[in-house]
């Protein structure tokens, strides 16, 4: 399923995205929250990740919606062949830059992920990465499951490190410091949220000509149920209690990027991480 085979409003959510994200790009590549200069690309990645994913050294690596590659670049660190795709221009662009300034080798297209297999190469991929704040700027997961599947080598691994749905719906109580309460939908059904574009999240600094941006929500549910639909077998589910993000002032810092709720509070799951395998 390519984006021209979605209703035109959709396929105009989805052009205000790449603007917005073509926008950000620059002050992303100049932000500390970014800096391959002074952050470790491997501080984005919990360690289980490593551990699931396993030895990557010489195995065919694809990473959907890689931004400026900021983690990308680990994944070459660590011997694989990689590819990067983004629907930004100005993304794909800058993270080519920053792995070449780095001495790596890393492929980068510029494409809608619902074209990715095409784009990039029918059963190429050892393994296709995807995640923290990718799913939320896409409309429908099961043609994207079906991209994700159709990349994969038979036996391949599919691993999605993403925020939990639950953290989409939390919210700050009115002045409070610490008190969270369910504030926004956890599941899918109301359609697009229009987000406010002037302002991006790694410093606050203003996004120029970029006035609005898309997002929709998707439950665990139905990220399960897209990849099980797409072929794919479903062999580890995980949540954990951090984020590699300070999202709340009252947040604790654990190690590097790495965040999670006061001790004091409920532990409740922030992210999550699904391991598949196509048969």
């Amino acid at each position: 399923m390519g984006i021209m085979e979605f209703d035109l409003q959709t396929e105009r959510m989805i052009k205000a995205n790449e603007v917005n994200w073509d926008a950000r790009t620059p002050i992303h590549v100049a932000s500390e929250f970014y800096s391959v200069a002074t952050r470790d690309p491997a501080e984005w990645f919990a360690d289980y990740e490593w551990d699931d994913l396993g030895d990557l050294r010489g195995r065919e690596l694809a990473h959907l919606q890689c931004h400026i590659g900021s983690e990308t670049l680990a994944f070459a660190e660590r011997g694989a062949r990689v590819t990067g795709l983004d629907l930004s221009g100005a993304s794909v662009r800058a993270a080519a830059d920053i792995a070449v300034g780095r001495g790596l080798a890393v492929d980068y297209v510029q494409s809608d992920v619902y074209s990715a297999a095409d784009v990039l190469g029918r059963g190429r991929f050892d393994v296709v990465y995807t995640g923290k704040g990718a799913l939320c700027f896409l409309p429908d997961l099961a043609p994207w499951a079906e991209q994700v599947s159709g990349l994969l080598k038979p036996g391949g691994v599919f691993y999605i490190v993403e925020f939990h749905p639950l953290l989409h719906a939390l919210g700050r109580v009115p002045d409070a410091e610490t008190d969270l309460v369910i504030k926004h939908d956890y599941l899918a059904g109301r359609g697009h949220a229009r987000e406010d574009g002037t302002y991006t999240y790694t410093d606050g600094s203003t996004v120029p000509e970029s006035p609005e941006y898309f997002e929709w929500c998707h439950g665990l549910g139905e990220v399960i149920t897209a990849l099980i639909g797409a072929g794919l077998r479903i062999t580890s589910i995980r949540e954990s209690e951090e984020i590699p993000w300070r999202r709340w002032a009252s947040m604790e810092n654990t190690r590097g990027v790495w965040h999670r709720l006061p001790r004091a509070a409920p532990r409740v799951p922030l992210l999550y991480a699904i391991k598949a395998v196509k048969s």
